[in-house]
Parts: C-alpha cells; sequence; structure tokens
C-alpha cells in the first residue's frame, strides 16, 4: 500500500513511537509520562495496560490499532496512513506499544512510512517483554553458571523465505526467549528437539507478566505444547528455554497478591502526591 499525504497540507504536528514496557504501569520510563502527558491523539497496541492508558489526558484522540494473534484490529499499512494523517492534522501524536518498540513491535516499518511522508519523529524506548518477565518472573537470562549468551525470536514460524534456523536456537549454552509462540508451541518444541536440544530442557511460560495476574508455567521441552494448551493461560505469554529457568523456584520474588497488598497500603496518597509533583515538574520543564 502507498502511503498518500495531504496534498497542499504542510506537517505541523510531531509523531512520538513510545515503549509503554511489559504491564506494570509503575515500568513506564519518565520520558514516556511526560509524552502521554502532552499527547493531542494516541494510537495505541492492544498490549497497552488500562493503567497506562489512564494517564493520557480526557481530551485526546485515542484509537485502539493494536494487534492480538488471530484477532487483528488494523491492518499495518492502515496504521502508518493513519500515522501519517494525523501528523497532518495534530500537533503531538503518539504511537504507543507495549514492550520496546524496535523488538518485534514493527516500529521500524512505521518509521519509514512517516521518513517517506517528510515528517518529524522521536523513539522513547521502553523496558522489552523479555526483559520485564524474566525479572518479575525470577529467571536471569543470562548467568555465568547456565546461559552465556541470549537469543530473542517470535514464533509465528511462517516465513518460509526465511526460515527457522533451528540449529542455532537449539544452542545449549544460551537462554532462548520466544514472543508470539503460543500457536505454534508444536512446531516449536518439534524444531527445537530435531535440532538437538534436549527433551528435559527447562521451560518457563510466563503470562500477564508484571501485572497481578501474571501466572508462571513450568515444565521441560517435551512438554511444551502442554504447557501452551493450559486453559489458565491467558494472553499475552512469553516462553523463556533454558537451563536458567531452574533459577524461578528460588529467585522469584513477585508474588501478585501481597504485591498488590502492599501497593494498596503503601501506595495510596503516595501516589497521587507524586503524580501532582511529576505533573508540575513537566509543565514547568514544557514551559521553558
Amino acid at each position: 500500500m502507498e502511503i498518500v499525504a495531504l496534498p497542499g497540507q504542510r506537517a505541523g504536528g510531531k509523531v512520538w513511537l513510545v515503549g509503554a514496557g511489559p504491564g506494570d504501569v509503575e515500568l513506564l520510563t519518565l520520558k514516556a509520562y511526560r509524552i502521554l502527558q502532552s499527547a493531542d491523539v494516541v494510537l495505541y497496541d492492544a498490549l497497552v495496560s488500562e493503567d497506562i492508558m489512564a494517564l493520557v489526558p480526557k481530551d485526546a484522540e485515542k484509537i485502539a490499532v493494536g494487534k492480538r494473534a488471530g484477532k487483528h484490529s488494523a491492518a499495518q499499512d492502515e496504521i502508518n496512513q493513519l500515522l501519517v494523517t494525523k501528523a497532518f492534522t495534530k500537533q503531538s501524536v503518539v504511537r504507543l506499544k507495549g514492550g520496546d518498540p524496535f523488538i518485534f513491535g514493527r516500529g521500524g516499518e512505521e518509521l519509514q512510512s512517516l521518513v517517506e511522508s517528510g515528517l518529524e519523529f522521536e523513539v522513547v524506548p521502553g523496558i522489552t517483554a523479555a526483559s520485564g518477565t524474566s525479572a518479575y518472573a525470577g529467571i536471569p537470562l543470562t548467568h555465568r553458571d547456565y546461559a552465556q549468551g541470549v537469543t530473542f525470536i517470535t514464533g509465528h514460524c511462517q516465513l518460509e523465505s526465511r526460515p527457522m534456523d533451528w540449529n542455532s536456537y537449539a544452542n545449549p549454552n544460551n537462554t532462548l526467549v520466544i514472543y508470539m509462540g503460543i500457536l505454534n508451541a508444536g512446531l516449536i518444541k518439534s524444531g527445537l528437539l530435531g535440532a538437538g536440544r534436549n527433551i528435559d530442557t527447562p521451560v518457563a511460560i510466563v503470562s500477564k507478566a508484571t501485572t497481578q495476574d501474571q501466572r508462571c508455567f513450568i515444565g521441560t521441552l517435551g512438554e511444551l505444547e502442554r504447557l501452551a494448551s493450559n486453559p489458565a493461560l491467558k494472553m499475552p505469554a512469553l516462553m523463556i528455554i533454558g537451563e536458567v529457568v531452574e533459577l524461578a523456584d528460588t529467585l522469584n520474588w513477585f508474588k501478585p497478591d501481597s504485591n498488590q497488598k502492599d501497593r494498596v497500603r503503601n501506595d495510596g496518597a503516595q501516589n497521587k502526591l507524586l503524580h501532582g509533583e511529576l505533573t508540575q515538574k513537566l509543565k514547568v520543564d514544557l514551559a521553558q
């Protein structure tokens, strides 16, 4: 699809490509918060939490363009065109994405469309799902005794022109993190086993990570399909495959129920005060 700019009009706005992090509103960066506070329009993904969307000004236009497996609300070409159109009609356009926009977020594709249309933009990185999920599940992605490297891949397994390199992904000295792989658990399991990965390799599937609904399903590579089909597993979910998963039992610090109680008990008035202080400081910074 060819991107169409508005003929005879000069773009007066700027597009901010913002990473919203893995879910917990407190993991949003200060810069992302500042940009959201001044947004005229926000195009947001399905993975952006309600708590983060609550930070968007009430008078800002909010457009849901997120994607979920089998539930696409907007085609990528349509999103690209919408960003261009809004940049010609609004001052501050925020493209808000879960995690980090440059890690399986199609952020690069969207920016290419802006470049073609001569539009100004800026990127605000976010905590990617792999980092947030592993931290909240007590699974370090690297560890001198377990894994000397980590690989991030998408689990779509659909690109015939670029087949999955299972031999490199099966390296026993590396941790493998798979985004969007739940529906292809069987293909992932057979691919890794066929490349020589041990059937007893520890595996974790973490559901709704960093939120109060977080659940962690732990087993082995041989059990991957069973873990992925558990009815209690809710999207979004991330797979972590490797020996580091063994550390989850001892390093898991995040207890959703108790954390929620602590947050309710300790945060109430303090968070309102902090929000007010941040808002006032940002107003001063913007004025300057």
